[in-house]
């Protein structure tokens, strides 16, 4: 028994994590393989059976795994992006929340032949959204940036909102207060928000204290985080009815926006946990699914349910919500199209359902299929579809090619220069007076400073940038350089020069060009002479026929491929040589006299005879 259990366990979190990866290689939504496993793996194998793993605990696990996921999308959001999107994200977690509420509750009513008081309480469950979709859409599809973060925003707070009124709702059914709804709920809300922000901004206000104190050593700081925001979480509930998911997020967006201690590591923690715990409370909750139940849901009534949440619902939502806002018609346009439901309304739904059917009320059972299929519907609909939708309305922003220099020094102007005449965006940084009056001559943009600053960011704009290349004399601020931008372009784009001795994984990005080429190499190759040499690529001149040719008096540095009206670049590396592309043009540094006007080709084939 105990075997059959552990297995199953084990078997979440291998399929999960596959799941996940999969999801991140295909570019789709890890939550749609994560339903289907957890559909294949419960309701047709029954391989996994939640309620027999955990008994009684099961809810309450899934409440506590919906806590912690909500505080880290806390953490996500930031105070400055508010500025463009606060009037229409106002709005649209107030009277937006509303009309969802009342079109999809008209919807169930008539469509679904739902009892009314059920009918009320699912169109409060899929007033929320679906942050942990949204954000990896967003990633993906790379809308402008206010499109951006309204609809991060919007994935977080929405679903406190909704869940909030869902269990009001919850509470006046059971209550027998149904007919009095709209006052119980609108003071249910009102008692929620402030419990829920006390609650919050006091668990936020302990932390920094025990952070700012140094009253935490640090490996109990990430334990002592988790514990608080569930202690957090859990005296609000007690206090005031789900209002510890407006706790939480509360909690996780005061530590992200403060200054008075770093929370990174626990930023980082808490992402990686929620990977974890997104991925099997997805298989958990679709193993509980009856597959009878959802099939009985697929009918043409619940097509047009469908088509009416989709369709209606939101961009009428949207269209009300934004009127007046600076956002062109393109962008609202796009915001309608963004509507996932998640993880939140796949709980909630199982959390009330399970309430509701031991009260034998009708139709409470139809809760989680019809919630379900909307998930699955809505996951299905704008994880296909919402790249082309951005970029037909011109919304979606190309990947950053541009490339961030750290050092000034002549010869990474050289590289700067050979980069900027193929249309990539170049900016470099120094702190040497002498190097940036150089780059401003030679009409490169520069930044005078330290990249290890902490109002560099501030400063500094990265828009159109996505890599990094640290080419300093210093080790050690080529390593701290590649730490820090890795938080911003991801560890895979930022790559320094060979760093001397042995250096952990973690504290490096990847190694340019080659092992050899250090800064004291290349610098003496260049003070030598040796020159940046343009060689496009073509079926007759291949790179394999320039490395048999030059490969000796030779480093290949970039493929650059300038056809659109922004270039791309891609590095050399001592891991990995990168393959051309048609159009691509290889820049290479070329030892001084060679001549490079003989045909690479039939130097090779020579050669090889």
């Amino acid at each position: 028994m105990e075997e059959n259990l552990l297995i199953q366990l084990i078997t979440i979190l291998v399929f999960g994590g596959l799941a996940q990866w999969i999801g991140w290689r295909i570019r789709l939504p890890s939550i749609l393989l994560l339903l289907l496993i957890g559909i294949i793996a419960g309701a047709v194998t029954g391989f996994i059976d939640p309620e027999e793993l955990f008994g009684s605990l099961f809810f309450p696990l899934v409440s506590f795994s919906v806590a912690l996921i909500m505080f880290e999308g806390g953490l996500t959001l930031r105070f400055s992006e508010l500025q463009e999107v606060w009037k229409p994200l106002r709005r649209l977690i107030s009277a937006g929340a509303l009309i969802t509420w009342a079109v999809t509750t008209a919807a169930a009513y008539y469509l679904l032949d739902l009892p009314f008081r059920v009918a009320l309480l699912l169109g409060a469950i899929l007033i929320v959204s679906g942050p942990t979709v949204v954000q990896p859409l967003l990633v993906t599809v790379r809308p402008t940036p206010r499109v951006a973060s309204l609809l991060k925003w919007e994935g977080i707070t929405i679903d406190s909102v909704g869940a909030t009124i869902a269990v009001l709702v919850l509470e006046a059914i059971v209550s027998g207060e149904l007919n009095n709804a709209a006052g119980f709920i609108a003071l249910g809300i009102l008692e929620t928000l402030l419990v829920g922000g006390l609650l919050g901004f006091i668990g936020a206000a302990v932390l920094i204290g025990l952070l700012r104190y140094y009253l935490l050593p640090d490996f109990l700081q990430n334990p002592a985080a988790l514990t608080l925001v569930l202690v957090v979480f859990t005296v609000s509930n007690l206090l005031q009815p789900e209002s510890g998911l407006v706790a939480v997020t509360l909690m996780g967006i005061l530590l992200a926006n403060q200054s008075f201690v770093p929370v990174r590591h626990i930023v980082e923690f808490k992402e990686n946990l929620r990977v974890l715990l997104l991925s099997g409370l997805f298989i958990l909750l679709a193993a509980r699914l009856n597959m009878a139940d959802l099939r009985a849901e697929l009918t043409s009534a619940g097509g047009v349910f469908l088509a009416v949440v989709f369709f209606l619902a939101r961009p009428l939502t949207v269209l009300v919500t934004t009127l007046g806002s600076r956002f062109n018609w393109r962008e609202r346009a796009f915001i309608a199209w963004m509507a996932p439901r998640g993880i939140v309304a796949a709980s909630v739904s199982a959390l009330f359902s399970f309430q509701l059917s031991a009260l034998e009320i009708a139709g409470a059972e139809r809760l989680v299929p019809i919630t379900f299929l909307v998930i699955i519907a809505s996951v299905l609909l704008y994880g296909l579809t919402a790249s082309p939708v951005a970029r037909l309305l011109g919304v979606a922003i190309p990947a950053p090619q541009g490339v961030l220099i750290v050092g000034a020094h002549a010869w990474a102007r050289n590289l700067a220069q050979a980069l900027k005449a193929h249309k990539v965006q170049v900016l470099l940084v120094d702190t040497n007076l002498h190097n940036i009056h150089a780059a401003q001559q030679e009409d490169l943009a520069v930044y005078h400073g330290s990249i290890l600053a902490d109002d560099f960011f501030e400063d500094v704009s990265l828009e159109g940038l996505g890599k990094m290349m640290a080419l300093t004399a210093n080790d050690e601020v080529n390593s701290l350089a590649s730490i820090r931008l890795s938080e911003v372009f991801g560890r895979v784009n930022v790559y320094h020069l060979p760093l001397d001795g042995e250096v952990t994984h973690h504290l490096r990005g990847r190694t340019l060009f080659s092992q050899a080429a250090t800064f004291r190499a290349l610098s003496q190759r260049f003070s030598q002479d040796a020159y940046l040499a343009s060689i496009p690529l073509t079926d007759r001149i291949s790179i394999t026929d320039f490395r048999t040719q030059y490969g000796h008096q030779s480093t290949p540095l970039f493929l650059v491929n300038d056809s659109d009206s922004r270039g791309s670049v891609r590095f050399f590396t001592a891991e990995e040589q990168v393959t051309p592309r048609p159009g691509d043009v290889l820049i290479s540094l070329v030892n001084a006299g060679v001549d490079l006007s003989a045909n690479p080709e039939r130097s090779a084939r020579a050669a090889s005879d």
